[in-house]
Parts: structure tokens; sequence; C-alpha cells
């Protein structure tokens, strides 16, 4: 599918979807495009529209280069951040004189807020460099705003680790069910850091191409503030990431405190049976000659001497604080 957007009257304007591509277009939006539409619009530009293969390689050569006057930008993004398990995609970026084209394979909503901003006039959009820096600073806003989300997250399983007031069994349930919410939570700071690197390194060359071409100082200053603001989401990624190393470490610590706990109350209880057992094991014996098997109190007596071989042990390790 691909959109087609004029400018006019101070915004954008989106043609009908059967719209042919004219010399008035100052945005195309390939999503998820067709043979046609992609040799429709290489045949207008007279550029190569990258495939969706071409986009995924990580090569810095195929992702930031000039081709017949166009200046292609690759970068990764995440979207859908709003779910409980956000998605990464690849978005294509190219400028051809005063238009721009965007190539992806995925929805985010950067993409339809910025449209709307444009299409009432609040956003500038005169050119595809403006369109293109104002899409970029929306995808900055989401990606701090999943940055943010991702911190709450952390600071709640943070309390659930460190305050757990429930017995020995559930704390290890507990646990073990934060542990796979860190383990969420870090694939997701993972990803966003490798998003926000992907987008500042789009906003170097965007810069670089801006003032080799004598773009608006206002895009270049624009484009300076979000790769700044880029440079905050990465420094606050990098903290949650060590913050969620911790986490890790003192979780599998934790853990490990309790399976030592259930060691140690098994073994306890093995030397508090060990009397008991060889007090059984000896009147156990079929001896001809014992004289204790004719007293009539052997029996009472051989259990209450098995009882009190085995309190022995207990009180001695209650003493030592061992229990």
């Amino acid at each position: 599918m691909r959109m087609i957007y004029h400018f006019g009257n101070g915004g954008l304007s989106k043609c009908p979807p059967d719209a042919k591509v004219t010399d008035s277009a100052v945005w195309i939006d390939l999503l998820n495009p067709t043979l046609e539409e992609e040799h429709e619009v290489e045949a207008f530009l007279g550029l190569d529209v990258p495939t969706r293969a071409e986009i995924r390689e990580i090569e810095a050569s195929n992702r930031f280069y000039e081709e017949n006057g166009g200046a292609f930008m690759t970068c990764v993004v995440m979207h859908n951040i709003e779910d409980p398990v956000p998605l990464t995609s690849t978005l294509t970026f190219i400028l051809k004189d005063q238009r721009l084209i965007t190539l992806r394979y995925s929805e985010p909503r950067s993409f339809p807020i910025f449209a709307t901003r444009a299409e009432k006039g609040a956003a500038p959009c005169q050119s595809g460099a403006f369109i293109m820096i104002g899409i970029l600073e929306v995808l900055v806003q989401r990606h701090a705003d999943l940055i943010e989300r991702i911190q709450d997250e952390v600071e709640k399983i943070a309390q659930g680790v460190f305050n757990l007031n429930t017995t020995r069994r559930d704390a290890s349930k507990r646990l073990d069910v934060q542990l796979r919410k860190i383990g969420k939570e870090g694939d997701l700071v993972s990803r966003m850091l490798e998003a926000a690197a992907s987008i500042d390194r789009v906003l170097n060359f965007f810069h670089a191409t801006g003032k080799k071409r004598g773009y608006d100082d206002q895009i270049l200053d624009r484009i300076t503030t979000a790769h700044r603001d880029v440079n905050s989401i990465m420094e606050h990624a990098r903290f949650l990431t060590n913050r969620i190393g911790f986490l890790v470490e003192a979780t599998l610590g934790m853990i490990a405190t309790e399976q030592n706990q259930i060691i140690k109350l098994f073994s306890v209880m093995a030397v508090m049976l060990m009397p008991p057992t060889l007090v059984a094991s000896i009147y156990g014996m079929n001896f001809e000659f014992m004289p204790e098997l004719k007293w009539q109190i052997g029996y009472p007596l051989a259990l209450l001497t098995m009882l009190v071989s085995g309190i022995l042990p207990y009180i001695y390790f209650r003493r030592k604080g061992w229990l």
C-alpha cells in the first residue's frame, strides 16, 4: 500500500488510494508495497527502492548511502509499545530533492500521529526534510515513553524481590516469577538500546546530508535536539541494563539461599534421625541373648530411647542457631 501526501494550506493533504504520483507529492509512504507500487515510485524518482531483504542488512554501507541524488537511511525502530511485548522492525527514509519516501513493513503509531498533526498544520511539513525530522521526533518521543514504562516495571520488580513477606515456599515461587519478569524487561531494554543507537546513526547521517545540501537551520537545530534526546534515552537504557543485571544477581542469590535452607533442613533431619535409627537397628537384630527382649518395659523403653535420641540433636542445633 502506498500513501501520497501533498503540501498545501499550511499542512499535508492525503491523496485518494488510486491517485498517481505527481510532482506535487511531498511525502510518499510505502507500507508493505507491492512490486507495481515499487516500480511506479522508482520510475518517478529515477532511483532504486531497496527490497525488504536489503534494508535488513546490518552493514553501514547498505543502510546509509547516497545514490542518484537520493539519500538512503535505514534504522531499527520499536513499535506497538503499548502491548506487553513491543515489536522491532526496520524503517527506511529516502530523501530525493524536496520529497520524502518512507519504506516500512510495520505500522508504528508514530506515522499516523505525525500525519494527523501535519494534516492539522500543527507541524512544519513543507518539504521532505521537515517531514522526516517530524517523524523522527515522534519516534524518539515514543521510545522515551517505552523506556519510562520499562523503568516503572523494573521498580515494581525490585520491590517484589526485596520486600517478600511470604513463607519460604511461597518466596521461592515468587522469586522464580520475578526472575522471568526481569528477563523480559532485560530483553526489552537491549532491543530499545539497539533501536536508539540505530536512530542516532540516522540522525548523524541526516545532519551531515542536511549540511551538505544546505537545509534550513531550523531543521539542523531540530536534528541536533533529537540527537541529544536519543543520547539521553541511550544513557538511561544503559543505567537500566546495569540495574536489571543487579536484580538478576540478587534474585539468583536469594533463590540459592532458599535452596541452601532447604538442603540444610534435610541434612539436619537426617542427623536427627540417625540415633533413633541406630537404636531401632540394634533391637531389630535376631540374637538369642538380648536381655532387653524379656523385659516387660523393653518396648516402651526402646521407643523412649529413640525419642530422646532424636530430640537431643534438635535442641543442640537450635542452640547453635542452625535451625
